[in-house]
């Protein structure tokens, strides 16, 4: 993990292990059936709303009135938190954050602590550092089970597992559970609802007896101090509930005004997330209540790069996002390479606007290219964060960052001279219509050597023709 965790160090870049992913059948097999179902599930269920649109821009006015005043939302919320009987923490970065969380599972004299799906503890790198003091922390949704069994990393900010098909799960079970707790049946078939009634009986032992718990949380209201998490499998409402002692971890991005904004957020979530009009299962908390449920709570507000974020008038919309995951199950790129490719918690094109801001654009540099920009994520986003203008921005960066000496960078400055100049400009294309003629074969160019093959390794371009639209227009149409 880098210093603000986010990102693995070590991985390679992103078009290295996109090539990679690119060779494996399987993988890409896997990726296109899950994220065109979920793709086609969405589309149906937002069109039975008629009012899609203006709640998209309702979401996107109440996340952009959010950031503008995020301090003092914040303020109010550590407040509201505060008067109900629960604890803020303010974590300026990952390592902070998980120091945090370590020594309050420490103060509880416990060793294990089960945790609901959470980007957040992720994206710090919390399971590793609890481990480092000798806590255990135990996954217990579905998906994030089947890849802590595994060792592996998630691929989907929804669906972490979605590299895996039923066979894979069903062999991953059988070999690795009984070192976790109950172990797999033996004569577990990949039949779905065997694979969950053995996650289930593993996993209840766990809710039974565990004393601490640890999520995250997708909203948390300031006016009221009410945090909120939504999830699918119910193991969520077992973790918030059942423990003597919940520590929550969340982006100081996901503060909303007031309750009444939920009102918003909770039609757009499912029905772009998995496709559903509601979530089965959605916990609201604020605070303690004696004598039901956990009898301490703590939340902790997590920095780690969003206040640099916030700073970009251009990337802080990047901040609205809810985590739905629509921009990944739209994305061509992130169909064909899958999540681990990205090299980020925060994979698809909303992890290659998110990642570099986080981190810093030197960390992930390639990530703001990881794009055909197609503009189809735009498009679905539920809070309308307009993807496709923050990788340009961040491409600019980059070569920004490395002062111009790259070979985008100097293709734009020549660029730039040509397009500014209309003699330049007439010379360029007589230049290459005769080049591209006479390397062009039956009216088309084929694969070209030197850097343009990544452009024509795939594609064939037409040839030119014998005069641009500017010739002709002056021997046509000029002297009307």
């Amino acid at each position: 993990m880098s210093s603000r965790g986010v990102v693995w160090l070590g991985s390679p870049s992103f078009p290295d292990a996109a090539r990679v992913a690119l060779k494996d059948d399987q993988l890409r097999a896997n990726l296109k059936r899950a994220t065109g179902t979920i793709r086609d599930k969405r589309l149906t269920v937002a069109a039975e709303l008629d009012d899609w649109e203006e709640l998209r821009t309702a979401a996107e006015a109440i996340k952009n009135r959010t950031a503008r005043h995020l301090d003092h939302y914040l303020v109010q919320l550590e407040e509201s938190v505060t008067a109900a009987g629960g604890t803020v923490h303010w974590a300026s970065d990952a390592a902070e954050a998980n120091r945090i969380v370590t020594e309050l599972v420490q103060a509880t004299g416990e060793r294990e602590v089960v945790k609901v799906k959470s980007m957040a503890t992720q994206e710090i790198g919390l399971n590793e550092a609890l481990a480092e003091a000798g806590i255990t922390a135990y996954e217990t949704d579905l998906a994030e089970l089947i890849v802590q069994l595994g060792d592996d990393r998630p691929s989907h900010i929804l669906v972490p597992a979605i590299h895996k098909n039923r066979t894979e799960i069903r062999d991953l079970f059988r070999a690795e559970m009984g070192h976790w707790g109950q172990p797999a049946p033996e004569d577990l078939t990949d039949e779905p609802r065997e694979l969950a009634e053995a996650a289930r009986r593993h996993l209840r032992q766990k809710f039974l007896t565990a004393k601490v718990a640890v999520s995250g949380a997708n909203f948390a209201c300031a006016d009221t101090g009410t945090v909120l998490v939504v999830e699918s499998e119910g193991n969520g409402r077992m973790c918030l509930t059942l423990p003597e002692t919940l520590i929550t971890v969340m982006g100081i991005e996901k503060v909303l005004p007031t309750w009444s904004d939920l009102e918003v957020f909770l039609q757009l979530l499912p029905r772009s997330s998995t496709g559903e009009r509601m979530n089965p299962y959605t916990s609201t908390w604020s605070g303690t209540t004696e004598g039901d449920g956990p009898s301490e709570f703590h939340l902790v507000l997590l920095d780690n790069g969003r206040t640099d974020t916030l700073a970009d008038p251009v990337g802080r919309q990047t901040l609205g996002c809810i985590r739905c995951s629509a921009c990944l199950n739209v994305c061509p790129v992130f169909e064909r390479t899958g999540g681990h490719a990205y090299g980020s918690v925060y994979p698809g094109p909303i992890g290659a606007v998110l990642t570099p801001q986080l981190v810093g654009v030197e960390q992930a540099a390639s990530l703001p290219f990881a794009s055909t920009l197609c503009g189809a994520c735009y498009d679905a986003c539920p809070v309308k964060i307009n993807i496709p203008e923050v990788l340009a921005h961040l491409r600019a960066k980059v070569v920004e960052a490395k002062d111009g000496h790259t070979v985008e960078g100097l293709a734009m400055k020549a660029a730039g001279k040509v397009l500014d100049s209309p003699r330049l400009l007439g010379a360029a294309q007589k230049a290459a219509a005769l080049g591209g003629r006479a390397l062009a074969r039956n009216g088309k160019i084929g694969r070209l050597p030197g850097p343009l093959h990544g452009w024509t390794d795939t594609r064939d371009t037409p040839a030119p023709p014998a005069e641009s639209f500017r010739t002709w227009w002056r021997k046509n149409r000029e002297s009307e």
